[in-house]
């Protein structure tokens, strides 16, 4: 059951119609700039307190979405970016320095993996230890001296691994170390990662809370005020802000938020309690199932599951490429979070080197299931297995 407060934010916070004409929604401030009466007024202006000068360093459209993240996320402020690595970039540049050691979870996205091995490390000298991190001794071995901040993702998004966050959390903060959490798989409707100690939750408001594939954009979340402010200036040095149309469409994304997260749910349980019966799937990735080895401690932290799961098929690469191509629902396509349901054979074309740093065949394949109907999702995946 959704908290009313949540309902309330995603709904109504932050918006008030009395000074637009009584509009139901808030208009999209589409301006790159505001004027002023004098001089006075001018430098007087405090982007902390909801005041505008500069379409970079704050909009009163992008305003009304911050407050709404942060209202749901148990945080004390939320700062939007252009995309979902815009926002991880920054948050490793506000915590991290040259020379700082970083604690990531091995499953974690991949251009994240990207800026840390193939960027920072040349440019910052920054070093990274690679976890499985479903035991807290993995986290508590990789930390030295220089260890400055843990990135996680829990539930991972290609096998969903759990991670023990409130464990993690404390062991961070016993260190001086922040920690950072992509929450985007299990959206504020299932997740508070901030209320189980985790310094910093992120975003990748393409998907879920977009909701609608029709939009690019990132959050960072804490319930640290001076820490938010740093990176509300860093921002603006950066430049990477959201746009305000994307911003009006991620607030009506968040109208609807709860209940198409609680049809995702139910949804994909029925399609993971499908495949994981049927005789060509060798194992389903989902912590939604009983047989998940982390059952327990997802249904500690999570209050549901999204529309994201993966399975391992049977048979060969032809198999796969075969199951995945003959879906007619499925679409194939990456990223996940919208309204459609999509396939991608996520390692389909993995070298030995990835498949080994996994531990994974190449036979997963990564579905999100959309909004088209638990029967209809589960015709389509019958038909096509049918075909090996």
């Amino acid at each position: 059951m959704t908290d009313n407060q949540d309902l309330l934010a995603m709904t109504h916070l932050g918006e008030t119609p009395d000074k637009y004409m009584g509009s139901v929604t808030p208009p999209v401030f589409l301006n790159s700039l505001h004027v002023f009466d004098c001089v006075e007024d001018y430098f007087a202006v405090d982007i902390f307190k909801d005041e505008y000068y500069y379409g970079r360093a704050s909009n009163p459209t992008v305003t009304i979405l911050e407050k709404k993240l942060a209202a749901l996320e148990h945080g004390e402020r939320a700062v939007v970016y252009s995309a979902g690595m815009a926002a991880c970039a920054a948050a490793i540049l506000a915590i991290c320095k040259t020379g700082s050691h970083i604690i990531c979870i091995r499953e974690s996205y991949g251009p994240v993996q990207h800026l840390l091995d193939d960027f920072l490390k040349e440019k910052m000298n920054i070093s990274v230890t690679y976890v499985e991190g479903k035991e807290l001794k993995e986290f508590e071995e990789a930390i030295r001296p220089e260890t400055d901040m843990i990135i996680l993702e829990s539930p991972t998004t290609l096998v969903f691994s759990v991670v023990d966050l409130e464990g993690v959390a404390s062991l961070a903060k016993k260190h001086k170390i922040k920690t950072y959490i992509d929450n985007t798989y299990a959206t504020p409707i299932f997740q508070k990662p901030l209320d189980m100690g985790i310094d910093i939750v992120m975003h990748t408001m393409t998907k879920y809370i977009g909701g609608h594939s029709d939009l690019i954009g990132g959050v960072l979340i804490s319930k640290d005020e001076e820490f938010m402010k740093k990176l509300m200036v860093q921002r603006d040095w950066f430049g990477g802000v959201l746009g305000p149309m994307e911003a009006w469409l991620a607030i009506r994304g968040l109208r609807t938020l709860d209940v198409r997260m609680q049809r995702h749910h139910e949804t994909t349980l029925q399609v993971a309690n499908f495949l994981e019966k049927h005789p060509k799937i060798n194992k389903v990735f989902y912590t939604g199932l009983k047989s998940h080895p982390q059952y327990e401690l997802a249904r500690k932290q999570q209050k549901g599951e999204s529309g994201l799961l993966s399975i391992e098929v049977k048979g060969n690469l032809k198999d796969v490429e075969l199951f995945v191509d003959s879906l007619k629902l499925f679409q194939i396509g990456c990223s996940w979070g919208g309204f459609e349901s999509l396939a991608i054979a996520y390692t389909y074309n993995w070298n030995e080197e990835q498949l080994s740093f996994h531990n994974l065949t190449p036979n997963i394949v990564r579905l999100h299931c959309g909004l088209e109907g638990a029967q209809n999702l589960i015709n389509d995946l019958k038909q096509a297995l049918d075909k090996i």
